[in-house]
């Protein structure tokens, strides 16, 4: 089996070979641009040069890669693959077994879609028809569903796959904000959840007056004393 970055340069040469023919053979720089790729890979990677020219190196070794030397006023040297001459495959298989390098598992809608500009299916069931020719020859297989999946989806099998990282649904992410609203809310004082704080205890014996906030009988006290002033 191939390795992750093997897989990528021969998904690459694959799908360039039919989409750009007029630069096909690629050189090495145009070959790390498509490993690099933003669009149309999943995962995105950041491959460089030296890593690429390596991979080559391994995938002539294993007879998958030619080297094209410079000739006819051509000054760098290029790259083609010979992967499908090897595996002996039609260009229906050719076109999906490119697209699943490239992009990891997907249903049979979802690649009838996207190998449009390597090869046209008439339907889905039409690609889903070479998918299963594909897996008479152990190429590719049939996952099982996984929850909140509307279809199966289709593997290959001649590289490791890349592990993604899937962000989680807005769903989710809000249930899970709620629940650490809620859980930060309980640790929070009785105060600042809304509720009114409890008055402070009074002591026993000590009413406050209206107005002036002092005991009755100081009061009291005060008027008595100012009557027998008045009067003496």
């Amino acid at each position: 089996m191939l390795s992750i970055v093997e897989g990528r340069v021969i998904g690459c040469l694959l799908e360039k070979e039919r989409t750009t023919p007029d630069q096909y053979p690629l050189t090495a720089n145009a070959l790390v641009g498509a490993c690099n790729q933003s669009t149309a890979r999943e995962p995105v990677m950041h491959v460089d040069e030296h890593e690429v020219l390596a991979t080559l190196d391994a995938l002539k070794v294993a007879g998958l890669v030619r080297f094209v030397h410079p000739s006819h006023g051509r000054s760098a040297t290029r790259y083609r693959q010979v992967f499908d001459e090897r595996r002996g495959l039609e260009p229906p298989g050719v076109a999906l077994l490119a697209v699943l390098l490239l992009r990891g598992p997907q249903t049979a809608a979802e690649l009838q879609a996207r190998t449009g500009r390597m090869h046209e299916f008439g339907s889905a069931a039409d690609a889903e028809a070479a998918l299963h020719a594909l897996a008479g020859q152990e190429m590719v297989r049939l996952l099982d569903r996984q929850h909140g999946q509307s279809a199966q989806r289709w593997q290959q099998l001649v590289a490791d796959e890349a592990e993604v990282a899937h962000t989680a649904s807005p769903a989710a992410t809000t249930g899970r904000a709620a629940s650490g609203g809620r859980e930060r809310a309980s640790r929070q004082p009785a105060a600042r959840r809304g509720r009114r704080p409890r008055a402070p205890r009074r002591r026993p014996g000590r009413r406050p007056c209206r107005g002036l906030g002092r005991p009755p009988g100081r009061r009291r006290g005060i008027a008595f004393r100012r009557r027998s002033r008045a009067s003496g």
